[in-house]
């Protein structure tokens, strides 16, 4: 009797156990799942239960943002360019199930998505509902660059990027604004003191390093693994775009230090010749972009911008920079149809090529093109009446966005140095009186042009 007891005991006990197992099971699939985000059930093809994760946190965002009518697009890279490689087979798709989960379900921490600022105003509701949801969420902010200037350096700070985190994969949120070039910002990422730094693994964000500058992206709504969202319709540009996207701003602070040591030139001729010089400016760009050559500021014109945020008003003259290598035969053509006529061409492709457009008045636009060497690079000029050459050499520099005269164009990332190279040391110090074969930090004497080419590599109009 004794031993029939026990048995009966054991079976009470094992069914209880399994009950109560089976009651945590339920309770945690669909209670705790469902609040934290913590285990999702698998989508249809995906490989693993993680897999399933990214795409039901991306789910859930999607519809986060839809009950607040918050148009976002994918800017994610990872996503944006596997789409790319499918994306004429993405855009005819007429929108049904997919058999499995090609996309969002791709290894990755992050899914990063774009919002227009102007868009949206409402984010409170949205907190709000997102935790409901279950997501965790941050919120960045920092100085409005577009407030800053010479009579004020605002303190007014706007929101960045949002970071909302379910499970184990997150939402990055950009916010881009729109700035007075016509093109689009967004401000970098920059942890407060008080914020968690083990809230996701920052420093493996695509966006938020450096500020970047981007131009306003036709969208495209198409269905990616069952989820409508909108896509730049040029996949692979925006990715190029991305590439190349850092931005520098200007350094108002350092100008209005260098204004309280030499005052500005606030006469009219110093106004009239600001106003030509920018209208030559936005020709000139509006004509090399259109021929698709890149060109940064350069010589005095960059002086300007790094120096003082402005263009220098006894500079009488535009200075761009152009690598050889993006040189067009339709560059002169091209200027002259806009209404600038060739002043003079010095050089050839091959060595020393340099060319000025005669603008409004007396002020002209210089065009110089640089030459790469292993260790540096360097542009030409030539004395007309001698056919003396000279060489300016320059540190390796990169290319970054700013604005600049209500335009958004190219600079030297390492300014600095490209500015000290050309101005030396005492860049800070204005100089009227300048000569271009003597006055550079960084000119070389650089033989003189056969006679017999004179007729090619010197002409005056």
């Amino acid at each position: 009797m004794q031993k029939i007891n026990k048995n009966v005991v054991l079976a009470l006990l094992s069914l209880t156990s399994l009950v109560f197992l089976l009651f945590q099971l339920y309770y945690y699939k669909f209670y705790l799942s469902q609040k934290n985000g913590a285990v999702f059930s698998k989508v249809r093809g995906s490989q693993s239960g993680q897999d399933s994760t990214r795409w039901h946190v991306v789910r859930k965002f999607l519809g986060l943002i839809a009950s607040h009518n918050i148009p976002v697009y994918l800017i994610d890279p990872l996503i944006l360019g596997l789409v790319d490689k499918d994306i004429e087979q993405i855009r005819s798709s007429p929108g049904g199930p997919t058999p499995e989960c090609k996309y969002f379900c791709a290894p990755r921490d992050f899914t990063t998505f774009a919002l227009l600022d102007k868009t949206w105003k409402h984010e409170v509701g949205l907190f709000r509902t997102a935790e409901k949801m279950g997501f965790q969420w941050l919120k960045f902010i920092n100085k409005d660059p577009r407030l800053d200037g010479m009579d004020d350096l605002s303190g007014v700070e706007i929101p960045l990027h949002y970071i909302f985190k379910l499970a184990s994969h997150a939402i990055h949120l950009v916010v881009f604004y729109e700035r007075s070039g016509n093109y689009l910002w967004h401000g970098p990422l920059r942890l407060k003191q008080h914020m968690d730094r083990k809230f996701v693994p920052f420093r493996k964000l695509h966006f938020g390093r450096y500020p970047g500058a981007y131009e306003k992206p036709e969208l495209l709504l198409v269905s990616i693994d069952d989820l409508k969202v909108q896509i730049p319709k040029n996949p692979s540009n925006f990715l190029e775009e991305m590439s190349h996207s850092r931005f520098l701003e200007c350094r108002y602070r350092e100008a209005r230090a260098f204004f309280q040591l030499y005052p500005d030139d606030a006469s009219l001729d110093a106004v009239e010749f600001r106003k030509k010089a920018k209208s030559l400016l936005h020709l000139a760009a509006l004509t090399l972009n259109n021929l698709g050559v890149k060109f940064w500021l350069s010589s005095g014109t960059c002086l300007g911008w790094y120096r003082q945020c402005n263009v220098i008003p006894y500079s009488k003259d535009v200075d761009l920079g152009v690598f050889i290598r993006d040189y067009k035969a339709d560059i002169i053509p091209a200027f002259q149809k806009a209404g600038l006529p060739l002043k003079h061409k010095f050089g050839k492709v091959e060595d020393s090529l340099e060319l000025s457009f005669q603008g409004e008045g007396d002020i002209k636009l210089d065009i110089f093109f640089f030459y790469e060497e292993d260790d540096h690079i360097w542009n030409g000029g030539t004395q007309a009446k001698s056919g003396k050459k000279f060489k300016y050499l320059f540190p390796k520099f990169t290319l970054c966005w700013t604005e600049f005269v209500e335009l958004k164009v190219h600079v030297p990332c390492e300014t600095l140095q490209y500015v000290e190279a050309n101005y030396g040391p005492d860049w800070k110090v204005p100089v009227k009186t300048w000569d271009w074969k003597s006055s550079p930090s960084n000119v070389q004497y650089n033989g003189v042009w056969p006679v017999d080419e004179w007729d090619d590599v010197i002409q005056i109009y």
